[in-house]
């Protein structure tokens, strides 16, 4: 793949990648191997947006913005879908290896693709951590005597060792995790329905707890848009069906695919789902905050309805661990292709598993649950705050590379605009706009600004040893 003249001149810096099928991730020459199919892309696509966000997290942003939550969710699960669309567009015409790393590099210059890079890397070596402890949580409710470090840390081996299989292995098991995710709230969907049009026992229906409680906006317009900002964090994954593409059959056809059905899923599983539980239960709730599923649950009095609902919430939350600790691998894999990571983790097993990058945020994990363990206060809460705010830098360089990348593309080479971004250029400025006013409410928000500014710290620190890593090559 061709970097051309706006990449090679931004940096000064000589790109290093091979032209045509290795850089592109797409052939051989990578070593990866192309051992997803179909139906794995279009369930890590569908379940990277499904995480224990869905079904604890939202209870928060239900009690900051009452019933109107719909709204927040709804207006950032259309921005996301803006983003993958743009993604998607790219992802078409140029499949490469790392995805939208590639893509930015290419488009916005060298600087800017080792940032977005290693930024999207520690993101989700920290999920990984995360993600760990918060199911070694779940697992103590039902052992209660088992420390919480020596659970967190069983539940990431054991994921680890699947991802060192394949990535058939990953794709399998991540297919049946989103599949029981899926179900679970198509389930829901269905009783919460029943219970809204009166069809429950003992139920009156109606949606008369849209306006019960102070109206369907209680805390004024403001605070629904305030929310839009976690909720954004809440569909955080979604591209990682972009970064398996590249070990997928027929790559540019599955991601198509993929990116047009989560527009729908999206809508109905995240906006219709809140819905339903601010229809079925009080928004002022102290249940809700807690978990808002398990508090439509109990309300239908449905047997055993926490312990159902900690199930479920384990299975997402250990869908994101798996996903992490894949998604990690695959980033600092491709971080090796143009010499913006150590060339030692470009070694690939036989099965072809790039297994040292695996270990490599493996161990960056091991460390952060130690740190949870340790330091809960000090450490492991400045890890949490340290990347809240990255995914939302990446998503603007996503978008912002989009928009050049369709300049050049429309420019040399039309016909592989095979699936296009709607409303261009007009659609794609907005979604810029708009994710730049996102982020700039996290920098004034005050349950944001702390994740804001030690986000930005984060992209100091890697555009730093940027600038370290050239003047030694140069040196």
């Amino acid at each position: 793949m061709s970097t051309g003249t706006t990449a090679a001149g931004a940096d000064g810096a000589p790109d290093t990648a091979s032209p045509g099928a290795d850089a592109a991730g797409t052939g051989t020459g990578t070593g990866l191997r192309q051992g997803l199919k179909r139906r794995h892309v279009q369930l890590i696509a569908l379940g990277g947006v499904i995480g224990a966000g869905l079904f604890v997290g939202s209870g928060e942003v239900v009690h900051s913005a009452g019933p109107a939550a719909v709204l927040s969710f709804l207006a950032a699960g259309g921005l996301t879908v803006l983003i993958m669309r743009m993604l998607a567009e790219m992802t078409v015409a140029r499949p490469a290896l790392g995805s939208f790393y590639a893509h930015v590099r290419e488009t916005l210059g060298h600087r800017a693709g080792f940032a977005v890079g290693w930024l999207y890397w520690y993101f989700f070596v920290i999920v990984v951590a995360v993600e760990a402890v918060a199911g070694g949580r779940i697992v103590r409710l039902w052992l209660p005597g088992a420390p919480l470090w020596a659970v967190s840390l069983v539940l990431m081996a054991l994921l680890t060792a699947t991802n060192m299989v394949s990535a058939r292995s990953y794709g399998e098991f991540e297919y049946w995790f989103s599949s029981v995710k899926v179900v679970a709230i198509v389930v829901f969907l269905f009783l919460g329905a029943l219970f809204v049009l009166g069809l429950w026992p003992g139920s009156g229906g109606g949606l008369a707890q849209l306006t019960a409680h102070g109206g369907f906006a209680p805390a004024g317009v403001g605070a629904v848009l305030a929310a839009v900002v976690p909720c954004v964090g809440f569909f955080t994954g979604a591209e990682i069906v972009t970064i398996a593409a590249a070990e997928s059959v027929e790559p540019e056809r599955a991601v198509a695919r993929a990116i047009r059905s989560i527009v729908l899923r999206v809508v109905a599983f995240y906006v219709l789902s809140i819905f339903l539980v601010v229809a079925v239960v009080p928004w002022t709730s102290k249940a809700i905050e807690v978990s808002p599923y398990a508090a439509v649950l109990d309300r239908l009095a449905v047997p055993a309805a926490g312990t159902v609902m900690n199930a479920v919430v384990l299975v997402a939350v250990l869908s994101c661990l798996n996903s992490a600790l894949y998604t990690s691998s695959r980033m600092l894999f491709a971080l090796t292709r143009n010499g913006d990571a150590p060339r030692g983790f470009t070694k690939v097993s036989a099965s072809g598993v790039p297994r040292r990058a695996l270990l490599a945020g493996t161990s960056v994990g091991y460390l952060s649950v130690i740190a949870a363990w340790i330091s809960p206060d000090v450490v492991f809460s400045f890890l949490i705050n340290s990347y809240g705010a990255i995914a939302l830098f990446v998503y603007l360089a996503i978008a912002v590379a989009q928009l050049r990348m369709r300049r050049r593309l429309e420019r040399e080479e039309p016909a592989r605009l095979t699936l296009r971004m709607w409303g261009f250029p007009w659609l794609s400025r907005l979604t810029i706009a708009l994710m730049a006013l996102v982020i700039g409410a996290m920098a004034v928000l005050p349950d944001s600004r702390a994740q804001f500014w030690l986000s930005l710290l984060t992209l100091g620190v890697v555009l730093a040893a940027y600038e370290i890593r050239r003047r030694v090559r140069r040196s």
